[in-house]
């Protein structure tokens, strides 16, 4: 009689301090988004498109930030899965998705528009809300709540 071997595995958060940054105790508009945004990464100076995640508690404090995905000049792979994977890890109650156009038009094409109501959809299904998706260009940025569009 054959025998099946399961392994037992488990993820576990690690939170490390990396350092301090100068930003907006909670998130209250797209002005406090960019502001984190650009205090925190080098988006608006990235080669390639990058895409990441603000994470919030319930008040709208940022917990944490992280990068999705790194693609390449005008496009990066984006699901649900990775967007919503540091989400769940840090229990999050909302998240704010950016990303930043190398060609600094910050301008949404109909791709960035149809990816994010995707992701609301998908946090609609978690319980994750999504409360906007800015897009950087040079030394400024688009609200895609702002807009209409999610």
């Amino acid at each position: 009689m054959s025998r099946i071997q399961v392994a037992f595995e488990r993820v576990v958060l690690v939170k490390e301090k990396v350092g301090r940054y100068e930003i907006p105790r909670k998130i209250g508009s797209p002005e406090d988004v960019y502001k984190a945004i650009t205090a925190i990464t080098s988006i608006e100076e990235e080669a390639q498109e990058v895409f990441g995640v603000l994470i919030l508690n319930t008040k709208n404090k940022i917990v944490a930030v992280h990068e999705i995905s790194r693609g390449i000049l005008n496009a990066s792979l984006i699901h649900p899965r990775e967007v919503f994977k540091p989400a769940v890890l840090h229990n999050a109650a909302a998240i704010v998705c950016f990303h930043n156009h190398p060609s600094g038009d910050p301008e949404p094409s109909e791709e960035d528009i149809e990816i994010t109501n995707c992701l609301v959809k998908a946090g609609e299904i978690m319980g994750i809300e999504i409360l906007d998706h800015i897009i950087v260009g040079d030394d400024m940025c688009v609200s895609l709540k702002k807009r209409g569009v999610m």
